[in-house]
């Protein structure tokens, strides 16, 4: 019997018959996993009867994956931009692309194209995580040194053999107001001798002189405006505010300081501002003999730091020397307190040492401080005698006793003996 078999329309497949009762399923076009992973096909078997039975089956087919589609960047260029001074390590982009392959044929990994910056690798500007491709900045930019560059990027998936694709990035540098003004005339901080000389009958609105100045950012922060901040005279001059020009704000008087001083400053527009300060010196007269009196005019700041430096040293000599007297003062006072030696005609005998509860008497020897004595002494007598009435400690000298000073022709000194006045009275 004839069996005939045939799949529904909708799907792109066929059978053709190779020997009886046997057929091939085949395709009727190319097929792409990416747009049809699988598919359902139904297959019916007829036989020629009358009626004619039939019966079906169903082949559930999926589409192997073959690497046969490169990664596809999101966008055909990327533009990037950047503060100058910034952190390294900080991002700059990041970049995407997709692989519509299954599983490792699908896997993208990025990288940066080998290339050179100004003569220095890309390497060392730039670095790609290869997994997600976020751009990192590897060192802290310049504005003033470069504005911009320019990298190419490669997506690559890990198929085999691997496919990929590339795009390009521009990473734009924006400027951050981090350089002061730079004034090119007159020369700051008085390295050199400006002068401008204008006569005494200089009319208002007279040029008289012109402060150039430059700024290396760019755009507002690089817009500069100029300020008299200090004068000799503050309604003799005024300054265009951003031209610079010095010009006279009314006429030139005989009552006018023939010297005169001008502090400008210069700022740019940046957030927050820079500043710089210059200062011109303008001389009115009409005789070129008085330029050489301009040298106490030009240095006349410098007069003043020297001044000031001349104070301040002579403020610490004084110290120093205050504190050295002082401590010569305090040495002598030290010295007095010591033990002395006793003078005894020519002959020098030293004294023992006394504690601080103790009194010294010249000739006498020493007494405790503690104890109280009546003394009498006689007028011109050569043996001093002491008269010693009433002692608070009887341990000591009685009361009744005599301290005699009697010459010796042994010693060739005098010398103390005590005689108890008690004894002598009964003897």
């Amino acid at each position: 019997m004839v069996i005939r078999c045939s799949v529904q329309q909708n799907v792109p497949f066929k059978l053709n018959p190779s020997v009886k009762n046997y057929f091939s399923l085949v395709t009727t076009k190319a097929l792409d996993r990416e747009k049809e992973s699988d598919y359902n096909i139904t297959i019916t078997a007829t036989d020629g009867g009358s009626p004619p039975l039939s019966t079906s089956m169903t082949i559930h087919l999926f589409v192997s994956d073959v690497n046969d589609n490169p990664p596809v960047f999101v966008q055909q260029s990327y533009s990037a931009y950047i503060r100058e001074n910034n952190k390294p390590g900080s991002s700059v982009c990041s970049v995407s692309a997709n692989d519509p392959d299954w599983r490792q044929n699908g896997t993208v990994l990025y990288s940066l194209v080998t290339s050179e910056v100004n003569g220095v690798p890309v390497s060392s500007f730039l670095f790609i995580n290869g997994d997600t491709g976020v751009i990192h900045a590897v060192r802290s930019f310049d504005y003033e040194q470069f504005r911009n560059l320019t990298v190419k990027v490669v997506a690559r998936d890990n198929g085999s053999p691997p496919l990929s694709s590339n795009v390009t990035v521009k990473v734009f540098i924006t400027d951050e107001n981090d350089n002061s003004p730079q004034i090119l005339y007159p020369v700051p901080d008085g390295k050199s001798l400006m002068t401008e000389m204008i006569p005494k009958a200089t009319l208002s609105g007279s040029l008289v002189s012109k402060v150039i100045a430059v700024d290396a950012d760019s755009g507002q922060n690089a817009w500069l405006s100029y300020q008299i901040v200090k004068s000799t005279d503050p309604g003799l001059f005024t300054i265009g505010l951003h031209s610079g020009e010095i010009k006279t704000q009314r006429d030139i008087s005989e009552s006018d300081n023939m010297k005169q001083n001008l502090v400008i400053s210069v700022k740019d527009n940046g957030q927050p501002s820079l500043s710089m300060t210059c200062s011109v010196n303008v001389l009115i007269s009409d005789n070129l003999s008085e330029v050489p009196e301009l040298k106490d005019m030009t240095y006349e700041d410098n007069n003043s730091k020297l001044t000031s430096y001349l104070v301040i040293a002579l403020v610490c000599v004084s110290t120093f020397f205050l504190t050295f007297i002082m401590l010569i003062v305090a040495v002598k006072f030290c010295h007095k307190r010591k033990p002395r030696l006793l003078f005894d005609g020519a002959v020098a005998v030293p004294s023992a040492y006394l504690p601080p509860n103790y009194a010294d008497l010249d000739g006498a020897g020493t007494l405790r401080s503690s104890y109280n004595y009546d003394t009498y002494l006689t007028t011109g007598s050569h043996t001093s005698d002491f008269k010693f009435i009433r002692s608070y400690n009887e341990n000591t000298i009685p009361a009744g006793g005599t301290l005699k000073s009697v010459k010796s022709d042994s010693f060739g000194t005098h010398v103390l003996t005590l005689v108890n006045t008690e004894e002598a009275d009964e003897v």
